[in-house]
């Protein structure tokens, strides 16, 4: 999504955004922290697991310089660009070092489709790698895994053994496995039970963690704005 094309070259810098929210971090190293969410709008993935279909083409056009102080009002230190795809829109890379600048710590949820390359190095980059079930796993960019370092974060969602299986190789072949602050295993929520994932993880002695959506756990799991 270029959510500039409609507008003027003078126009200040913006990005679509879907939501603007305060709550628990629910996933990642930062599991169970309050958190500032700017979800943006669009994504070119459909997972058919996806929980945030409505974030596919609700928003607003917001300017950056208004965003960040619709951030600074929560006054909380930890914010998240997520989406959707965040890294469709043209201005999200800018968005992210002005962040940073302010002196937040910012986190970045991006599916693993587009290059993670030119962000801002202060950035805690949580990549999705893509599993079979989400019907998407042809659209991981294999150069993301080269870029990864000690900051970044690898999250595997498993729907299914097939899906477990899947990942569990890669992991164990992965040079970049001890590169990366963390890999998650997190199961698709009402699909796949933690104790399931739990067991075939200590089974096979995998050195990742396991992860779940803590937040739907908190709230009702269809709740938007948590």
């Amino acid at each position: 999504m270029d959510e500039s094309s409609s507008h003027s070259p003078s126009q200040e810098p913006g990005v679509v955004v879907n939501e603007v929210f305060h709550s628990i971090q629910g996933e990642s190293t930062f599991a169970g922290e309050p958190c500032v969410f700017l979800r943006l709008t669009g994504c070119d993935l459909r997972c058919r697991w996806c929980d945030t279909p409505y974030a596919f083409f609700e928003g607003r056009r917001t300017p950056l310089s208004q965003l960040l102080k619709e951030v600074e009002r929560f006054g909380c230190g930890l914010v998240e660009v997520t989406g959707g795809e965040p890294l469709l829109q043209k201005h999200s890379r800018l968005l992210l070092r002005l962040l940073c600048d302010a002196g937040y710590t910012v986190l970045l949820e991006t599916s693993g489709a587009h290059s993670i390359a030119e962000i801002d190095p202060r950035v805690h980059r949580i990549v999705d790698c893509k599993c079979p079930s989400s019907g998407e796993s042809s659209r991981n960019l294999p150069g993301n895994l080269d870029l990864l370092g000690s900051r970044d974060e690898v999250k595997f969602v498993i729907g299914t053994e097939l899906d477990y299986e899947w990942a569990r190789d890669r992991v164990r072949q992965a040079p970049w496995r001890r590169l990366v602050r963390a890999i998650h295993f997190s199961p698709v929520h009402g699909q796949l039970s933690l104790q399931t994932l739990a067991e075939w993880l200590l089974r096979d002695r995998l050195p990742v963690r396991l992860g779940f959506q803590l937040h739907k756990w908190i709230w009702d799991p269809g709740r938007r704005g948590v």
